[in-house]
């Protein structure tokens, strides 16, 4: 099965720095227009999707946890952010993140137009291999310098959807564009692993949709899916909902501060 789209996004954003652009409601910069007609401007992916446990690991063991094997059925990767230029090299943001600095107060609850997520559970690990699976992607981890994946799992307030929030941490924009490149399912690289949370709803390895895009040295992905796996009407409801988990980028932005713009 195939789905097929494109995005028309801006390259400006506002100074809290949301991939976010003047709409009626004050939306989305990204714009996905789904299946059908002629399609002109930034592709859109397609993957299958398969549920398989296979070793990762967490962070003390790495091959005591399982990763789970699923792909996003749609996958849109934004060219990287020109506004983030300070961030391309690590060496001038040395510092590792934090859980707090990723998921804290101001990211447990995220909102775009009618979507509001709760957070329901997050992770930091120090292990690339935790939560990612594919021989080629946690080759290119290694070989780019990753040293940390934040995933966060986030619920709807009207438990409708389900999404989650990842950010990889790079050596350099150049290793960041090599794994967004990777993310995408035709590349049969690999894939980061959705946290999951016991209690709460999580991913079924059903329709879900992924937006990636490096931010310097970081990749930032929002991933998301109908509670259930069942495919959307249209694709803005993942779209839109995809916005919402996006807000938790803040500490990009307060990376960006602090390397001096």
């Amino acid at each position: 099965m195939s789905e097929m789209g494109y995005e028309d996004r801006e390259q400006g954003r506002p100074s809290r720095g949301r991939r976010a652009a003047q709409t009626p409601e004050g939306g989305s910069k990204r714009n996905l227009l789904i299946i059908g007609g002629a399609a002109v401007a930034v592709l859109v992916i397609v993957a299958v999707v398969a549920v398989v446990a296979m070793g990762g690991g967490g962070d003390k063991k790495p091959q005591a946890a399982a990763a789970v094997r699923v792909l996003p059925k749609v996958y849109v990767n934004t060219p990287a952010n020109p506004q983030v230029k300070k961030l391309a090299d690590r060496t001038k943001d040395k510092r590792p993140l934090n859980k707090n600095e990723v998921f804290g107060d101001d990211d447990k609850t995220v909102t775009h137009g009618k979507y509001t997520f709760t957070l329901a559970g997050s992770d930091l690990a120090g292990d690339c291999k935790t939560g990612t699976w594919g021989q080629e992607f946690q080759g290119d981890l290694a070989k780019y310098g990753c040293t940390q994946i934040a995933r966060g799992a986030y619920v709807s307030n009207d438990k409708q959807y389900v999404g989650q929030f990842i950010a990889i941490n790079l050596a350099s924009l150049q290793g960041a564009e090599q794994i967004v490149r990777d993310l995408d399912p035709d590349s049969g690289a690999g894939f980061v692993s959705p946290f999951t949370v016991k209690g709460s709803t999580n991913f079924t390895g059903g329709f879900s949709a992924a937006y990636s895009q490096a931010y310097g040295h970081y990749v930032v992905i929002s991933w998301v899916e109908k509670a259930g796996g069942a495919q959307p009407q249209t694709m803005n409801e993942l779209l839109d909902a995809s916005i919402a988990i996006e807000r938790a980028d803040d500490f990009v932005w307060e990376r960006l501060v602090l390397a001096g713009e």
